[in-house]
């Protein structure tokens, strides 16, 4: 992370206004950087940018290094002359605003992508030197399969594809030349879109914060490529075991996630170079690199195949320090939450990486929370919330009696340390002391999520995690949720705090 104190806003990107149905790397994207940037802020987290899959969440991706399709902004291509305004009229609005329809984006903006394709020049010099380079032919090739077999997961097709040969590969691309090309032009279209935003970004002090998952999917191209090379399957390609979290304070059956684990042992051998290429193509597409769940490469928490509930698992050694040693200096942060134990907090002081602490966590009358403040260092990145929590105010909205007291009086005192009084009297007004609170901490950057910016309730919840809903993953902003008073507010309390660009 950089030197000086900073602050960012985290915003995924399907979260952006846009009259698409999705945000989009479109015109909506700069109008962000754009309110980012004269706001006094340096940092846009977007969260991954990995294709969803089933439940619709970038953390369960079907490709590990493959780039979200959904985000290319049609009218960009409609200005490139590879789409009419009419055309695009057609499926401007699917839907409530608010909402994501997934299963529209893949009707109709698939349907258009293909039909911008068709009347692309697939001779041009750049396109023919992208494909060569090969860089997303596994990811075209094994959504070129998904195609012909329905999109059914890859353990449902034709036999001779079900496990990856190369001459059956090779016989598969010479036949389907065209879908095997197209997809490789949605990868091809989205870089050039991304890496003009982010040169944009760049011009106005905007640094991007992206997101690796520490896991994939079941029905992934790793999965189906590598095997048993990566992952803890049985001779037949089954799943042994699958990942999650034991029971906590928040979930009494923890949470069966069902991602595939990783045979550590076996990746260590080839010097964990599948990890490796992740963490260096993430890299080259992100300023800042946050690596989900980093207590994963400490010890990772298995469920046997079959268990309903994940009490049943056992911990189980990652690669530890390892992994990360010839890395010390990336610009990555660690998402430390969870069960946080000695083996954690030793991984965590041999990378140097800053961790995260939540604010929504740290006001329970506990004086060692860990959340608190006043308990931690610079070196840490300080979050209202995630994706994965409730919004702040929903949060203390579901808050009842003794237990409001206690975050009020908590929230209080913190703020009082921090150089200012705490407005109690509404739940939105707490969201507010709460978001000055981070500003003002130690840490030297701070994050807010931009539900937790307007003090939104739980309409405006990211993720529910361990369910699948159409409420996860699709809610998104309006053009008049970005407002003057709002980048008013945020560059008094840049000013204030010393975060300002």
């Amino acid at each position: 992370m950089e030197k000086n104190r900073n602050y960012g806003l985290l915003m995924p990107v399907s979260c952006l206004p846009s009259g698409e149905g999705i945000g989009t790397l479109g015109a909506e994207a700069y109008r962000f950087v754009d309110f980012l940037s004269s706001s006094g802020g340096t940092i846009w987290q977007v969260l991954p940018l990995n294709p969803t899959n089933y439940g619709d969440s970038p953390y369960s991706s079907c490709c590990a290094n493959a780039l979200n399709y959904y985000f290319i902004d049609l009218e960009e291509l409609e200005k490139e002359g590879l789409l009419c305004a009419d055309e695009i009229r057609g499926t401007y609005l699917f839907g409530d605003l608010r909402r994501v329809d997934y299963g529209a984006q893949f009707a109709n903006k698939v349907a258009l992508l293909r039909k911008a394709f068709s009347r692309f020049n697939r001779d041009c010099g750049e396109f023919r030197e992208f494909v060569n380079r090969g860089e997303y032919a596994e990811f075209a090739v094994f959504m070129a399969l998904k195609c012909k077999f329905g999109h059914r997961p890859f353990d449902g097709w034709d036999e001779e594809y079900k496990t990856y040969d190369q001459k059956v590969i090779d016989e598969f691309i010479r036949v389907n030349a065209f879908e095997f090309e197209f997809w490789q032009f949605t990868q091809y279209i989205f870089l050039h879109q991304w890496d003009a935003l982010k040169a944009y970004a760049h011009s106005r002090g905007v640094k991007i914060m992206g997101d690796i998952p520490l896991y994939v999917a079941y029905d992934s191209l790793e999965v189906w490529k590598y095997g048993d090379r990566l992952f803890k399957l049985d001779g037949e390609r089954r799943l042994k075991c699958v990942a999650g979290v034991p029971p906590d304070a928040f979930t009494d059956d923890g949470q069966l996630w069902g991602n595939p684990v990783y045979d550590w042992e076996k990746m260590k051998k080839n010097g964990y170079e599948w990890w490796n290429r992740r963490i260096d193509n993430c890299l080259k597409l992100f300023d800042i690199l946050r690596i989900d769940h980093f207590r994963g490469f400490d010890r990772y928490y298995e469920v046997p195949v079959g268990e309903t509930t994940a009490r049943n698992g056992h911990w189980c050694d990652g690669p530890k320090e390892e992994l990360f040693a010839d890395k010390l200096d990336y610009n990555i942060v660690a998402e430390d939450l969870g069960v946080i134990d000695d083996g954690v907090r030793r991984l965590m002081k041999n990378v140097g990486y800053p961790g995260m602490k939540i604010l929504e966590f740290a006001f329970d009358g506990t004086a060692d929370n860990e959340h608190k403040p006043s308990n931690y260092t610079e070196n840490y990145v300080c979050y209202t919330g995630t994706h994965d929590n409730m919004p702040l105010r929903q949060y203390i909205e579901d808050l009842g009696g003794r237990q409001l007291e206690i975050y009020k009086e908590d929230l209080k005192k913190e703020c009082r340390l921090a150089g200012f009084e705490a407005d109690v009297s509404s739940a939105e007004s707490m969201c507010l002391s709460v978001v000055e609170l981070a500003f003002k901490s130690v840490a030297k950057t701070a994050i807010i999520p931009y539900w937790d910016l307007l003090a939104l309730g739980g309409e405006a919840r990211i993720n529910l995690p361990s369910t699948v809903s159409n409420k996860n993953w699709s809610f998104r902003f309006e053009k008049g949720d970005f407002t003057p008073r709002v980048q008013q507010w945020l560059c008094g309390l840049a000013k204030v705090s010393g975060r300002a660009r």
